[in-house]
């Protein structure tokens, strides 16, 4: 019997399942679980299936996003106690703020490719010392801007890009007063009108020696030719890019930003890994500490995002020095201050042991934590200067 119900009160007493042909109570299958409905049926009735869809993940995502916020641990208990179609599965909802945070970061968190891109020319333009020191020092208060903005959030890897913005700046101002004062550089080399050494800087230096890809390559005795070949190409590769990153730093920064979330994919397991480790007596499945780190790690990527958000008006409406940048910085301290609260609160509520061992426990596993995350954010940092 072919049939096409538009639901399930449709189905006709003795219809059966088109594969396997058991008798069907319901919308599915009870015993090979394929759906009555299949996409041999009109369009309308497909694209109503997925707006369905579209609109009770939206409805599913404001009944989780508020206690996912404001009632720590709240959502995993619920997961644990079976009630779980009524809110976005973890690994959804971790997948879905991740992305978001971090596209918005990349939005958001700005550096300012022009101010330090090509300093050089800038202050060959200068005439006097006194124009030379003003631009510097307008340079480097951007610089200062963009770490400030990046500073405690995954993104503070980006911070390595813009010490050496200002390095390079600090550099090229005292090269061109050198220039200005008629003074050879440190080194008695002469100094060029761009406000540069004549020579150029030697690479990157491995065992006392410049990196070259024929006369001085990295070399692992272990690895095989085609290891140590791959190896070199990307050594090249992340030297290219120094000489970009000083001309964009801003292209570090979307790079760092774009490696981060999958840097994140790869922590959640091995944060649970570490829950399981400190909770070990109470015999709990690992599954049960993934839940855990994977509402950790979303209600972390809502926080950065609520903070980002934040940010957003207080730079453009709220200059500093007002009292309406003071309120804004408020509001960033006491949500970045409700994060460590909320993950305490939520360890206790969840694994419901003594405070004193709570707060242990907690301290530890946010002390290894934090070290795995900073090795994690430089590897990312490290990948994110090959790819960009």
């Amino acid at each position: 019997m072919n049939i096409t119900p538009d639901s399930a009160d449709d189905i006709p007493v003795a219809a059966v399942c088109r594969n396997c042909g058991e008798v069907l109570h319901g919308p599915h299958c009870h015993a090979c679980g394929q759906p009555v409905k299949g996409l041999m049926r009109p369009l309308g009735s497909v694209l109503g299936d997925l707006l369905d869809s579209v609109f009770d993940f939206d409805a599913r995502i404001v009944r989780t996003l508020k206690p996912l916020y404001l009632r720590p641990g709240f959502l995993s208990l619920e997961y644990f106690a079976g009630r779980q179609v009524r809110y976005v599965t973890p690994f959804r909802l971790f997948f879905f703020l991740a992305v978001l945070a971090f596209f918005v970061a990349r939005l958001t968190v700005h550096v300012d490719g022009a101010g330090a891109g090509e300093p050089p020319q800038v202050f060959a333009k200068a005439t006097t010392v006194a124009a030379v020191e003003q631009a510097r020092d307008a340079q480097l208060a951007q610089m200062a801007q963009a770490k400030r903005e990046m500073t405690g959030t995954p993104a503070a890897a980006g911070i390595v890009g813009i010490e050496a913005g200002e390095q390079r700046i600090r550099e090229a101002a005292d090269a061109r007063i050198r220039e200005l004062q008629g003074k050879p550089d440190s080194a008695g080399k002469a100094v060029s009108k761009a406000g540069k050494p004549a020579d150029t800087q030697p690479g990157l230096v491995i065992n006392g020696q410049v990196w070259d890809a024929d006369k001085h390559p990295v070399t692992i005795s272990w690895l095989p030719a085609f290891g140590n070949r791959w190896l070199n190409d990307q050594v090249k590769r992340g030297s290219d890019n120094v000489e970009r990153l000083k001309r964009d730093p801003g292209a570090f920064k979307d790079a760092v930003l774009s490696v981060i979330p999958t840097t994140l994919f790869v922590l959640v397991p091995v944060f649970a890994l570490m829950l399981k480790g400190a909770f070990l007596l109470q015999r709990r499945l690992y599954m049960e500490h993934l839940i855990v780190a994977l509402h950790s790690h979303a209600f972390m990527c809502l926080s950065l995002l609520l903070v980002l958000l934040a940010a957003v008006p207080a730079e453009t409406f709220a200059p500093d020095g007002t009292w309406l940048n003071s309120v804004f910085d408020w509001v960033i301290a006491l949500l970045l201050l409700w994060v460590p609260v909320h993950l305490l609160w939520m360890q206790k509520r969840v694994y419901a042991q003594a405070w004193p061992i709570t707060v242990l426990k907690f301290g530890v596993l946010g002390v290894l934590y934090s070290v795995l995350l900073a090795f994690a954010v430089t590897a990312a940092a490290l990948i994110g200067l090959v790819e960009m």
